[in-house]
């Protein structure tokens, strides 16, 4: 004890600087004592097993976010949004991926055709058509058939108790019916009412209009005077026509443009951001398809079914046209990738695909299987151009695929044109309507 003593005695006896001197080189071996265990750390560790900044706290969020989905499922937020569907086009997808945002599960109400007729006037589909492409949107989780076009107390409380419904959907453009009333009012007074923005540039209106303009200069389409629903459709910036076109009667001297504005987010919220997983059959089809209607839903479903993945590649408008004649595509290459990616059968689209098939597409995306539907919209025209398949054929990857379904968009333009009185009323009060949105209405919706 006395030695010990006589240390600390020592020790007191030393002046600051002592200390000081000390302390800086404890300071100094601890530093390099870290900087060497450090190294060695980084050295012998394995990079994916050593810590970072957020490692624990990402860990804990994934692991929460996990348990929420769980607990969530117990007790999902059911959203139902209905429509009539028709000549279904992205507008309508995007407002069901906008509902879809705001829950958990979405229901969808499909008027049915003779709801639509006392209301609107004739759908151009019927109720089967309408609902194999609402059925086939990647968005949708169950379809209500047979729901009223007005949304009375008596069918709202239905909604909220036996379809466990907590909030009703609808775009910010304005529903009246027959009568001037407001379709969601009910909904609305209770509370239980969101909106969305709505798609801007497509309606099925306007696509009416683009059709009847095809039909009156296209003798794919037919041959024909001129429709007089042409000459009133869409409310884009309209252009005088020249040549050939500025032929046609005085109805035909006005088209107008699409007022569709492609954005990379658009493309970034229809995309799957799906990559064909190693070793998966990928199976490739392509073609306009412009104006998606059943046909291609069906043709898509039967294609999907022949592999792991399927790959579209949607050919250029002016591919399109030099094969179809002036006005076609209905739908520009934007529009009609949309229309695809929105489909709950496609994993990935080539937006801008090559007609003819070469060695270096299908070794760039690994393609295993290339398909054809037997029916398309050159079918009456004849066999496809012998070089568009040419180099798969030769590999013995091409199979020609039996089209569950005939219709095409010539189909649908010709029961159009075939309707004439009764579609000139209904998009009379309809562009009437669309007017009166854009130019006193519209306001500023933050889309979802």
């Amino acid at each position: 004890m006395k030695i010990f003593s006589s240390l600390l005695d020592a020790l007191k006896a030393k002046d600051a600087g002592f200390w000081a001197c000390v302390a800086a080189a404890a300071t100094t071996a601890v530093g390099i004592a870290t900087y060497y265990a450090t190294k060695s750390y980084e050295i012998y560790i394995p990079i994916q097993y050593q810590y970072r900044p957020g490692t624990i706290s990402g860990w804990l969020a994934k692991a929460l976010a996990k348990h929420s989905k769980s607990r969530r499922k117990r007790r999902p937020v059911r959203v139902y949004l209905d429509g009539c569907f028709d000549m279904m086009h992205y507008g309508h997808a995007n407002a069901l991926r906008q509902a879809k945002a705001v829950g958990d599960e979405l229901v969808v109400g499909l008027i049915n055709d003779a709801e639509i007729l006392r209301c609107k006037g004739p759908p151009v589909m019927n109720e089967e058509e309408r609902y194999t492409l609402v059925e086939a949107v990647k968005w949708v989780d169950e379809i209500l058939r047979g729901v009223p076009y007005d949304l009375n107390p008596e069918f709202v409380h239905e909604l909220f108790t036996k379809h466990r419904i907590d909030y009703i959907i609808h775009g910010d453009d304005p529903c009246l019916l027959p009568d001037g009333t407001d379709a969601y009012a009910h909904a609305k007074k209770l509370g239980r009412f969101k909106m969305v923005k709505r798609t801007e540039g497509v309606s099925t209106t306007d696509i009416v209009g683009r059709m009847l303009t095809c039909s009156r200069v296209n003798h794919f389409i037919s041959d024909d005077e001129p429709h007089p629903l042409a000459k009133s459709f869409s409310l884009g910036t309209p252009r005088e026509e020249s040549g050939e076109e500025a032929s046609c009667s005085d109805a035909s001297t006005r088209t107008t443009l699409s007022k569709f504005l492609p954005t990379s987010r658009r493309l970034v919220q229809f995309s799957n951001g799906r990559v064909a997983p190693e070793g998966a059959r990928i199976v490739y089809i392509d073609g306009a398809f412009d104006c998606f209607h059943p046909g291609h839903v069906k043709i898509l479903q039967a294609a999907k079914a022949q592999g792991d993945f399927l790959l579209v590649g949607i050919h250029t408008d002016e591919e399109v046209q030099a094969r179809r004649g002036p006005h076609l595509p209905i739908m520009n290459l934007h529009e009609r990738s949309l229309s695809v990616l929105s489909c709950k059968y496609v994993d990935e689209v080539i937006i801008g695909s090559p007609c003819v098939m070469t060695d270096d597409l299908i070794k760039t995306f690994n393609i295993s299987t290339v398909v054809r539907g037997s029916i398309s919209e050159t079918s009456m025209l004849g066999p496809v151009e012998p070089e568009r398949y040419a180099f798969p054929r030769a590999e013995g990857i091409f199979c020609e695929l039996r089209s569950p379904s005939d219709i095409t968009a010539r189909n649908i333009i010709h029961r159009i044109v075939d309707k004439r009185t009764a579609f000139e009323e209904r998009n009379a009060r309809k562009v009437k309507g669309e007017e009166a949105y854009y130019t006193g209405a519209k306001t500023y919706v933050q889309e979802l």
